[in-house]
């Protein structure tokens, strides 16, 4: 199994790939902690069903998936410790 990298992912899901764009969107696209990842509504159709596709498949790129998830769910995760 290859493994991809957040780079890659970001190229996958036609949205910009640079080390600053991926930061950016993660910070600007946090999401509650009761909404999942595939549910977001920044996602296009082609997006979503990608995401889905990966998480049912449990393919080689679930581990950046739920990297990405973790990544865009650290507000909620932060003010539920608090």
């Amino acid at each position: 199994m290859s493994f991809h990298s957040m780079t890659e992912l970001f190229m996958q899901l036609g949205l910009a790939s640079e080390t600053e764009s991926i930061a950016s969107f993660m910070q600007s696209h946090q999401l509650p902690a009761d909404v999942r990842l595939c549910d977001a509504p920044f996602w296009s159709e082609s997006q979503r069903q990608f995401l889905m596709e990966q998480f049912k498949a449990d393919a080689s790129w679930i581990i950046i998936v739920d990297q990405l998830n973790e990544s865009l769910h650290e507000n909620a995760v932060k003010k539920q410790s608090i």
